[in-house]
């Protein structure tokens, strides 16, 4: 090591304290990545603030040293957003996961960064109200990086986005500076609300150090249906016909494909014995017998009108966890294959078609990759996963991966819709940005971060070129 690395790695240990710096060849693997494969992590130094103005000292250092820092949560990002590939400082948020208050009046929490998504959740149910944004990392996650990703989930068509449930935000920006945006206000109507810019911005203008996020009532005796559909247009209908009826909190769908592995990787029982091509999953609150006698309605007139093929519904908790589980252990199922993902969303009405598409240009191209389809049906957000061959090497799957986005983000343009609906773009999505955005929203994406950042100190590289 030179000197001035050792120079630097001290000053480091002089801000966050010595059992707080991590130069081992372990950690600097395990805290220099997140759950994308595709980069080898080579950070110089993983650092742990304790606190607000640990966090500015770090980035008034790496202003003055000119090194680069990368923000680091929970790492379970999908898209490279908190790779740490370039001799980078990763500056990690375990240590700020603390609760700080809680007003049940504002039903309103102030959370570190570093509160996983989980933790949350349990202590909105100790105070008998609900955090609704939720999905399959929710026992990892942690709250700072699913704001900076604008994280979605299973329960948008209902709650919405992580944005929704942001009141307020602390930041450290690239230039040092601590702002504090919005302060959990209701109504503010003072000019630009830059906690929106943060949000989403993959910690490309600043660091998250504290969060003010809202609270809901909790959801009454959630129940769930899994039906069988041979048509991916009929979920459309499906989607409409219950929509009408009852206060739907998730509509998900999965293919055939998808839920032969999870049955064989997990040992779960399909929904009922028809095969079909589709899945769709809803969940809906059930505040009375009428909800109930209105779902089986619905279900028997979807079978009448030729939509859906068979249906289960839950009787208790227990059984709608279990249908729930052939919905979300699907990733983890499918994991071991190495699988190429793509997180799209068009518009709801035009899912069956851009699905149809995507199919067709897939399967043409590439043969002999399976596709796994799943998603976020409800709100338009669909997750496209290709299994790697088994005789294919990695790198050569990458490649031909490559070309594939290249076919599927076209299809994207051409319905206006994004590449990346929830999982950020990062590294692995940055050079299909433009299928998404135009050269003008680029430019001033570029311009903004300039302003924050100057000196291009903060995750460098991810989402944008500077």
């Amino acid at each position: 090591m030179n000197c001035s690395e050792t120079e630097l790695l001290g000053e480091l240990a002089a801000i966050v304290g010595e059992q707080w710096l991590k130069t081992s060849p372990s950690d600097l693997a395990n805290f220099g990545k997140d759950w994308t494969t595709a980069y080898e992590a080579r950070p110089i130094a993983i650092v742990f603030p304790g606190d607000i103005p640990s966090v500015v000292a770090l980035v008034k250092l790496a202003n003055l040293q000119q090194i680069a820092l990368v923000p680091s949560g929970g790492r379970t990002g999908l898209s490279g957003g908190a790779v740490a590939a370039n001799g980078e400082v990763v500056v990690a948020f375990d240590r700020m996961n603390k609760i700080l208050a809680f007003d049940p009046a504002d039903r309103q929490v102030v959370c570190q960064p570093g509160v996983i998504t989980e933790q949350l959740q349990q202590f909105a149910e100790e105070q008998g109200l609900f955090y609704p944004v939720d999905f399959a990392s929710s026992g990892s996650s942690q709250l700072g990086g699913n704001a900076a990703t604008n994280a979605g989930g299973i329960k948008v068509i209902r709650y919405g986005m992580t944005r929704d449930w942001v009141k307020g935000l602390k930041v450290v920006t690239g230039n040092g500076e601590v702002l504090d945006l919005n302060r959990g206000l209701a109504k503010n109507a003072t000019g630009y609300d830059f906690r929106h810019l943060f949000i989403g911005s993959e910690g490309t203008l600043g660091f998250i150090v504290e969060l003010t996020l809202g609270l809901s009532s909790q959801p009454h005796d959630p129940t769930v249906l899994v039906l069988g559909v041979e048509e991916m247009r009929a979920t459309m209908d499906v989607l409409q016909a219950f929509q009408d009826k009852l206060k739907l909190t998730a509509f998900e769908f999965f293919s055939d494909k998808a839920l032969k592995h999870v049955i064989a990787e997990k040992g779960l029982q399909a929904p009922f014995a028809t095969e079909c091509a589709f899945y769709a999953l809803i969940e809906f609150e059930n505040l009375s017998e009428h909800d109930l006698e209105t779902a089986m309605n619905l279900f028997e007139s979807c079978m009448e009108s030729g939509w859906i093929v068979d249906g289960s519904i839950s009787q208790n908790t227990s059984q709608a966890q279990n249908l729930w589980r052939l919905r979300e252990d699907i990733s983890e199922t499918i994991s071991k294959f190495s699988p190429y993902k793509n997180d799209i969303s068009v518009k709801v009405s035009k899912v069956p078609e851009f699905v149809r598409e995507v199919d067709e240009v897939v399967n043409a191209s590439y043969p002999d990759f399976e596709i796994i389809w799943f998603g976020h049906i409800g709100d338009g957000n669909i997750h496209l996963n290709i299994l790697k061959p088994e005789d294919l090497a990695l790198a050569d799957f990458l490649e031909k991966c490559a070309e594939v986005s290249d076919l599927v983000f076209t299809i994207v343009e051409k319905f206006g819709g994004s590449i990346s609906a929830e999982h950020g773009v990062g590294l692995l999505k940055k050079p299909f940005l433009h299928y998404s955005r135009s050269p003008a929203e680029i430019a001033y994406m570029q311009a903004i971060k300039k302003i924050f950042d100057p000196n291009n100190i903060m995750n460098p590289g991810k989402l944008l070129d500077q």
